[in-house]
């Protein structure tokens, strides 16, 4: 009616279409990464019924699946921009997601709108001073001149609802008709802006700016808003090492993350998903993800959760090596057929993506470079603007804005890196070769090793990941229950032989014949399917705490960073994976927590060095480490406090060699527990469990160990709102404790994480006052049950001991059991710790989330190594 204007607007869709409104026929252009808008105002029946129908055409190459299989199939897909995974990779079966894939919208604007707002902050004063700039868009419909007012407001959320406005600005404007004009806003001043940091380097601040424009006499025509994170990111390629560095409001930053392909392989993405899948990663004290140049130029809603979560985001465009001229065969060493459409793609994406503070690097292709003429383009459009050049400070930006005095936000990017390539330019041998992975079992010391990796900074390294066996009876039929076959040969090595299933899961053995023995075996030969996998279990979180503390034992020495291969499935694949497509965590989840904590103390299980790491900022001062040994009769033949020591920021520390394995009568298999503590508060910073064995022997007298009971103290507290639950679990082994440990050991330790309440204490009542989020959501559940005794369960046991590998689900009733098999979990479950182990005293509280399926009954249950009794906590 009178202005308006009405566009529908599809953000994805593969591959193209046609769109057919009242009769009307309007065309989708080629390219799954671009945006489409059509402006459908005269089409439209303004009373009653409209009729919209799309028809989607697939890319004009699917290509073919050769019958042995391959990284990418035939690769034909590769002269289309799309997505390459659907042919299929070694870890991912053929797949089509031919249709609309992300949001379908319609807007009514007035007779202006606005489009593509870019935002960019600059710093001076060593980030004292700094300036928000923004340029955008207004493309003015109608046939007359529009005199408008622009409106910016840029506010701070300071408590629940109340937000604090710090800029609200509006500035006059004049718009000739029919036509775009390209405005840039004067630069807004901030003192001490609140900074957006990375995970496990402080808080996530995001400002929220609103822009809106008003066309005289006709109020408001349109309106526009963003999250916005100030920081500079910064990236080049460090000259002790070679590898790539990342460097974060000046501060660099060790890089510990993973390689992410997409959510779900039919493309079913949806904001519910995305905020746990991220909030998951964040929880294993990740900073990076990588998006794998054969998934996704992700999603907003992707990167908004990583905005929240402190996730910085590294995105390749759409070449691989395999399918882009370096697979077998050799296919399309051109890339796509259309560079034109390629960059257009490629430049849209950035116009969607660049106003997010966690997207921290733009890179060419995997393993491969993309085409010379598109190379060259995507080098020239994502040129760093001179006060974003790597080699200069906040100090000195002055003399750099006479290499060009525009306005940063007026640059497509400007603020970020641009590498050619996943192997190029500080990654891998900085060359191009093939020298990222392995992507196999290791023997866990191996990641140690000073002749594991040459290289600074690893993209891409993998191992196992079989899930829990509940995932298995969920997403296969009975004939996928089999474990796989051991086939020892003369040599002594293990060859795994996967069912047919499993071998179409791309299951990866815990076994390399001829390098690695069977890791499962060392633990005994498995039963069964249950026994199988909990036993993989183990195996995952030793593979996986291993290789983040080897890689970060040569913190700024050798390595500037590694991300894992890969963090998730997008299907139900068997192998390099922390959560399962279900979204239930495996034990490696849990390992690379631990592995990768801020400020972390570990075993260095080559040269059995106890080592303190230390990421942050901060020196540590004041502080020791408690080792005590543990063996399977219960008893504590080692125990000792260093004396205190002080580790510099963004170093790690060798504290002492773990002097029990020389021992005359260590035993052939013991549990190790370090613990750094501030000594001024007893206060714990880091809790790591190990279990170990001497050399040439193995695991297989932890079989006997299962018939251990060992007494527990149970204790839970829960809160509901609505469909979410919070519980707060406690554990306590009530075991006795030896006479030289008891009399020694430090008192009271309790950890804090990001997430909330991690805490492992020796005394049975002890309360600790937390700040922020958790601290609400914990007074929330004390409030909610205000007059309750919390529930408490002692559980007899007759053995003294460490209660080993306890881990919680969730269920919505009793697991059923045989061909018949209903999965009874409820997923996903947001756990402050799982897969742990308590020694004698130790007392654990564990935080626990999830949403329950409407008018079901959730319980939470206990089950370990060696506590079977399945304790639940009805709710």
């Amino acid at each position: 009616a009178g202005n308006r204007h009405v566009s529908l607007n599809f953000r994805g869709v593969n591959y193209s279409a046609e769109v057919y409104i009242n009769g009307h026929k309007e065309i989708l252009p080629k390219g799954m990464f671009r945006r489409h808008t059509l402006d459908i105002t005269e089409v439209l029946h303004p009373e009653g019924s409209n009729l919209l129908a799309v028809l989607v055409h697939p890319p004009d190459h699917p290509g073919t699946i050769p019958p042995q299989g391959g990284q990418g199939g035939d690769h034909e897909i590769g002269k289309d921009v799309a997505t390459q995974y659907v042919e299929g990779w070694d870890w991912m079966c053929p797949i089509r997601n031919t249709g609309i894939w992300d949001e379908v919208s319609i807007c009514i604007t007035g007779a202006v709108n606005i489009t593509d707002p870019h935002l960019v902050s600059t710093f001076h004063d060593d980030f004292k001073r700094s300036y928000l700039h923004c340029t955008l868009q207004l493309e003015n419909k109608s046939s007359w001149l529009a005199d408008c007012s622009l409106k910016i407001q840029v506010s701070a959320e300071l408590e629940g609802d109340i937000c604090l406005v710090e800029h609200l600005q509006s500035y006059a404007i004049s718009i000739p008709p029919r036509s775009v004009l390209e405005y840039t806003i004067p630069p807004l001043f901030f003192y001490k802006p609140n900074l957006w940091w990375p995970n496990g380097m402080g808080k996530q601040s995001l400002y929220n700016v609103e822009i809106s424009v008003d066309v005289n006499g006709l109020g408001e025509s349109d309106a526009w808003s963003h999250y916005f994170g100030f920081r500079k990111v910064e990236s080049s390629i460090d000259d002790s090492t070679g590898g790539r560095i990342f460097k974060v409001n000046g501060e660099p930053i060790f890089i510990r993350g993973g390689n992410w392909i997409l959510s779900d392989g039919l493309l079913r993405l949806t904001k519910k998903r995305y905020m746990t899948d991220i909030k998951f990663h964040a929880d294993m004290n990740f900073n990076m993800l990588r998006c794998w140049g054969g998934g996704l130029a992700e999603r907003p809603d992707f990167y908004h959760f990583c905005d929240v979560y402190g996730l910085m985001v590294w995105q390749e465009f759409w070449i691989t090596g395999d399918v882009d001229g370096r697979g077998l065969p050799i296919s399309n060493p051109d890339g796509p057929l259309d560079h034109a459409l390629f960059l257009l793609c490629a430049r849209d994406t950035v116009k969607l993506l660049r106003n997010h503070a966690s997207l921290a690097l733009w890179v060419g292709g995997n393993e491969q470079v993309p085409p010379i003429d598109i190379n060259r383009a995507l080098k020239n459009d994502l040129k760093l603007h001179p006060m974003f050049l790597s080699n200069q400070t906040t100090k000195n930006q002055g003399k750099y804005l006479s290499q060009d005095p525009s306005d940063p936000s007026r640059y497509l990017d400007g603020t970020r890196a641009y590498v050619q390539g996943s192997m190029w330019d500080g990654f891998a041998d900085g060359k191009g070769d093939f020298t990222d992975g392995p992507y196999e079992i290791q023997h866990p010391e191996s990641f140690f090793k000073n002749s594991f990796y040459k290289y600074g900074f690893n993209p891409e390294v993998g191992s196992v990941g079989v899930p829990v066996a509940a995932t298995i009876r969920a997403t296969m039929p009975p004939e996928g229950w089999s474990i796989p076959i051991f086939k020892k040969g003369i040599d002594g090595y293990i060859e795994e032989v996967p069912n047919p299933i499993w071998d179409y899961h791309k299951y990866i053995p815990y076994s390399k014949p001829g390098k690695v023995h069977d890791q499962i075996e060392l633990y005994g030969h498995p039963k069964d399917l249950d026994d199988f996998c909990e036993k993989a279990q183990l195996i995952n979180y030793v593979q996986y705490r291993a290789l983040l503390e080897g890689w970060t034992s040569f913190m700024w020495t050798k390595f500037t960073g590694v991300l894992i291969w890969k963090t998730q499935n997008p299907w139900t694949g068997l192998r390099g994976q922390f959560y399962d497509h279900l979204q239930d965590q495996t034990a490696g989840f849990y390992g690379c927590r631990c592995a990768a904590e801020p400020i972390h103390v570990q075993l260095n299980l080559a040269s059995y060095n106890i080592e303190v790491v230390n990421t942050t900022s901060d020196k540590l001062t004041d502080v020791a480490v408690e080792i005590s040994v543990w063996d399977l009769d219960g008893a504590s033949p080692y125990y000792k406090v260093t004396e205190k020591f002080v580790v510099p920021p963004k170093k790690v520390k060798q504290i002492m060699e773990m002097e029990y394995p020389k021992m005359k009568n260590a035993k052939p298999v013991y549990f190790l527990l370090l613990k750094l503590f501030r000594l001024s508060d007893k206060e714990a910073l880091s809790r790591n469990f190990y279990w170990l064995h001497l050399p040439g022997k193995d695991y297989k007298l932890l079989e006997e160990y299962r018939q251990k009971t060992i007494p527990l103290e149970i204790g839970s507290g829960i809160s509901v709102s609505g469909g979410t639950y919070k519980v707060r679990m406690s554990i306590k082994n009530k075991s006795k404790k030896s006479a030289a440990e008891s009399t020694t050991s430090v008192s009271t330790m309790e950890l804090e994480d990001r997430n909330g309440v991690h805490g492992i204490s020796e005394e049975t009542n002890c309360v600790v006052q937390k700040s922020g989020l958790w601290s609400k959501i914990h007074r929330n559940i004390d409030l909610a049950r205000s007059g309750d005794k919390p529930r408490t369960l002692e559980v007899k046991g007759i053995d003294s001991g460490v209660a080993f590998f306890l881990h919680f689900s969730v269920h919505t009733s009793e697991s059923s059991t045989g061909e018949n098999y209903r999965d009874t979990r409820i997923l996903p479950v947001h756990y402050s710790d799982n897969y742990f182990s308590l020694t004698p005293g130790e007392k654990m509280t564990a935080d626990i989330s999830f949403e329950a399926p409407e008018g079901s009954k959730p319980r939470v249950i206990l089950r370990g190594w060696n506590y079977h009794l399945n304790h639940a906590v009805m709710m």
